[in-house]
């Protein structure tokens, strides 16, 4: 079989880290190089012409992951006229919401990655982009009446919790009682994103 050209390669790499970013945040980052391949479309043995390692991959798929993100927050500005705190009104909303809960895939990657990074080493480069995502989110969140740090504690909260207790009245409450606590007594839209 040939070789492929650097374009196909480019696209390649691009698609596994794409692909390890939505499967990390599904699954966790201890989905298989062989599944996450497949996931891919690629084979098992072309993961390591792209990467060094597994832990290469987690550290890429972790800041797509947070570039991501911020590309959304961008967006959500650019939608919202320049008005931050309706994006954030909107974020909220969304962060809130059962679609939300139910898609972690292609969801916040400060909630999906937690477990997975609280059990990285402190100075590896995957748990470092992570808290400066982690800060920046934070920051992004604050507001003159509302310290960033506490409303995305209040967010990633009630997120994993409504995710651990999907499938009780009780997950769909917490995401309403949290969205409350943060922009008043107008629960969340209990549907899509």
């Amino acid at each position: 079989m040939g070789r492929v050209s650097q374009a196909q390669a480019d696209e390649n790499r691009r698609r596994v880290v794409e692909t390890a970013s939505r499967l990390f945040r599904e699954q966790g980052t201890q989905v298989s190089v062989a599944d996450l391949m497949k996931a891919a479309g690629l084979t098992h043995g072309g993961f390591y012409k792209q990467f060094a390692s597994k832990e290469a991959l987690v550290d890429e798929a972790t800041a797509h992951a947070f570039a991501e993100l911020a590309r959304r927050h961008t967006a959500g500005l650019e939608r919202h006229g320049g008005q931050r705190e309706a994006n954030q009104q909107a974020l909220i909303d969304t962060y809130l919401s059962v679609a939300h809960r139910d898609d972690p895939g292609d969801g916040c990657p400060v909630a999906a990655l937690a477990g997975d990074m609280a059990r990285e080493g402190a100075d590896g480069e995957a748990r470092r982009v992570y808290t400066e995502g982690v800060g920046d989110f934070a920051e992004w969140l604050a507001t003159d009446d509302q310290d960033g740090l506490v409303r995305l504690c209040t967010l990633f909260g009630a997120l994993v919790l409504a995710r651990a207790t999907k499938g009780s009245p009780l997950s769909e409450e917490i995401l309403a009682t949290a969205h409350a606590a943060l922009t008043g007594p107008e629960p969340a839209p209990a549907t899509s994103r």
